[in-house]
């Protein structure tokens, strides 16, 4: 059974940071793409972040470029979102997820968590 558990979420001022970890069990991590999502009370759900499962690729989400960075440790099983410069629009829950189509694929992903809420206050 995989399953895909978010920590490091909670509230932080405006201009600070987090990092948000996903710890992914079962033999599926090194295969997987993975991505953050986040979705703000009344919004639907927005792509924040991708990695290939080779860490060769990223991709990240005009609204962050240069603020938020997505990282994974294959021997930890474990994707991260370094959050930085942070902004009362960042409040969310923010999701990770795992997909077995690829980085670039728009299949939707396979797996979720159940997700991390973040507060900016300003």
């Amino acid at each position: 059974q995989v399953q895909l558990v978010e920590s490091g979420g909670g509230l932080v001022q405006a201009g600070g940071s987090l990092r948000l970890s996903c710890v992914v069990s079962g033999r599926i991590f090194s295969n997987y793409a993975m991505g953050w999502f986040r979705q703000a009370p009344g919004k639907e759900r927005e792509f924040v972040a991708a990695i290939s499962w080779s860490s060769s690729s990223t991709y990240h989400a005009d609204s962050v470029k240069g603020r938020f960075t997505i990282s994974r440790d294959n021997a930890k099983n474990t994707v991260y979102l370094q959050m930085n410069s942070l902004k009362p629009e960042d409040t969310a829950v923010y999701y990770c997820a795992a997909s077995r189509w690829g980085v670039l694929s728009t299949r939707p992903y396979d797996y979720w968590g159940q997700g991390t809420q973040v507060t900016v206050s300003s």
